[in-house]
């Protein structure tokens, strides 16, 4: 298992919960910020998912064509499904940001006044 999927999946269920929008609100101050930088979060959670399982599943690609590969590669399968059982990165980012794990900033306050 990968440092990053350690890192993702420990301690974080693969079921959606009810957060309180209060809690959310209260770490930025408002809540369309607070629910853009989970969005953004999950973004990047994705891609670097993305990117590992596909890299995995290239080193069990077959690049001659037979119909016995193509049926039943089985160290595709199992690899897709341990992916599909992790948690969706939106639950992720969400748990990260209501455990003040991801690092954000505001931009400049007088681009606006």
């Amino acid at each position: 298992m990968s440092k990053l999927r350690r890192q993702l999946s420990s301690g974080t269920v693969n079921i959606v919960e009810t957060r309180s929008l209060t809690d959310i609100k209260d770490k930025t101050g408002n809540l369309y910020e607070s629910i853009s930088i989970v969005a953004k979060r999950a973004n990047q959670i994705n891609i670097s998912l993305k990117e590992e399982l596909h890299n995995k599943l290239e080193e069990f690609a077959s690049h001659t064509d037979s119909l016995e590969e193509i049926h039943e590669n089985k160290e595709q399968i199992e690899i897709s499904r341990a992916y599909e059982r992790m948690p969706n990165p939106a639950l992720l980012a969400t748990q990260e940001f209501l455990d003040e794990k991801i690092y954000f900033r505001k931009g400049e306050d007088d681009l606006f006044s």
